[in-house]
C-alpha cells in the first residue's frame, strides 16, 4: 500500500532510492572511465607535446604516442591517474546528473512533451560546471600524474607516489587554493561538455519517442548517446586543450622551482591566444581522434548503464 507524501518511511525510502542510483550511476562511469582511460592519457599528450623542451614537437598520430607510452613507460602506464580519475566521477557524474534532472523537473512546461532546446542547454551547462568546480581538485591530480611517465623518460624522480601522496603535496607547495589551478578552463570545459552532451542526449532521444517508432529501448538509447558524444567532443575539446595546458603548468612551475619565467600562461584566454598565435587554430582541437573515439564508447556506456540502472531501481526514464 503506498505511503502518504509526509510519511517518514516514504521519504526515507525515496532518499535510500536516490543514494542508490548515486553509487550505482557513478558505478557504470567508473566501468566506463577505466575501459576507456588509454584513450585519455593519449589526449593529454597529445595536448601538451608541443611546450617547448618537454615533448619533441615531431609529429606523431594517436596510436604511435600511445604505443610509445606502453613501450617507453610500460603497459600499465596507460592507467597511470586512474585512481583520481575515478573519483572525480564519484563526485563529478552524480552531482552533474542530478542537478540537471532538478532543473528540469522545475523548468520543464508540463504541457510540452519535449524540455526546451535553450533551457536544456542551460541546465546542462550550469550543471556540469558546478559539479567540475567541486570535483576539480580530482581532476588536477590526474592531469598531474598522467604526465608522470615524462619524468622517467628525462631521468627525473617520480614527485608522488599515490594519489593521495599527490594531493599532499599540491596541498603543500600551492596551499587549499592551489587544488583549484585551472578550474576557470576546467568549469568552461565541464560547462560546453555538458551542454551538449546533456542536452544532445535529452532532445534526440526524446525527439526519437515523439516522431518515430523507436521505443524507449537500447536501441533508442545507442542512438542518442553516439549523437551527444559527437556533439560534446566537437563543443569541449578547445577548452580541454587549454585546461590541460594551464594544469600541466604546474609540473614546469615545480620543475624550475617555482620561477615564475616557467611560467608561460596568464590564464585561461590568454593560454587559448596563445595556442592559436604559435600553433594555429587547429591546436585546440590536437587530441580530438582519442577525445571522440573515447567518448563515444564512453557515452555509449554510461548512458546505457544509466538508462537501465534507472529501470532497475524503479525511477522513470532519462
Amino acid at each position: 500500500m503506498p505511503h502518504p507524501p509526509g510519511n517518514d518511511l516514504s521519504n526515507s525510502t525515496s532518499a535510500k532510492s536516490i543514494a542508490f542510483k548515486y553509487v550505482l550511476s557513478c558505478s557504470a562511469a567508473m566501468v566506463a572511465e577505466t575501459v576507456t582511460y588509454p584513450l585519455d592519457i593519449t589526449k593529454t599528450r597529445l595536448q601538451t607535446r608541443a611546450i617547448p623542451g618537454i615533448i619533441p614537437k615531431k609529429p606523431s598520430g594517436m596510436l604511435r604516442v600511445t604505443y610509445n607510452i606502453a613501450r617507453h613507460e610500460g603497459l600499465l602506464s596507460l592507467w597511470q591517474g586512474i585512481a583520481p580519475a575515478i573519483y572525480r566521477h564519484y563526485v563529478y557524474t552524480g552531482i552533474r546528473m542530478g542537478i540537471y534532472e532538478v532543473m528540469r523537473s522545475k523548468w520543464k512546461d508540463p504541457n510540452v512533451k519535449e524540455f526546451a532546446v535553450w533551457k536544456s542547454m542551460i541546465s546542462g551547462a550550469f550543471s556540469g560546471a558546478f559539479a567540475q568546480f567541486v570535483a576539480s581538485p580530482a581532476d588536477l591530480i590526474k592531469v598531474q600524474m598522467q604526465m608522470e611517465g615524462l619524468r622517467k623518460l628525462q631521468n627525473l624522480p617520480p614527485r608522488f607516489k599515490s594519489t593521495w601522496h599527490a594531493g599532499k603535496l599540491l596541498y603543500r607547495s600551492n596551499g587549499i587554493a592551489g587544488l583549484w589551478i585551472g578550474w576557470i578552463p576546467n568549469c568552461q570545459r565541464a560547462a560546453l561538455l555538458n551542454m551538449a552532451d546533456l542536452a544532445t542526449y535529452d532532445r534526440t532521444k526524446h525527439w526519437l519517442l515523439h516522431n518515430t517508432n523507436m521505443k524507449d529501448d537500447f536501441l533508442t538509447h545507442g542512438c542518442s548517446s553516439a549523437c551527444s558524444g559527437l556533439a560534446a567532443a566537437i563543443a569541449s575539446t578547445p577548452s580541454d586543450v587549454v585546461k590541460t595546458r594551464i594544469m600541466d603548468q604546474l609540473r614546469h612551475l615545480h620543475d624550475h622551482k617555482h620561477n615564475e619565467q616557467a611560467r608561460m600562461y596568464k590564464g585561461s584566454f590568454d593560454c587559448l591566444m596563445h595556442i592559436i598565435r604559435t600553433e594555429g587554430f587547429w591546436a585546440l582541437y590536437r587530441g580530438f581522434l582519442p577525445t571522440y573515439i573515447r567518448m563515444a564508447p564512453w557515452s555509449l556506456t554510461f548512458w546505457i548503464s544509466y538508462e537501465k540502472i534507472r529501470y532497475l531501481t524503479g525511477a522513470p526514464s532519462f
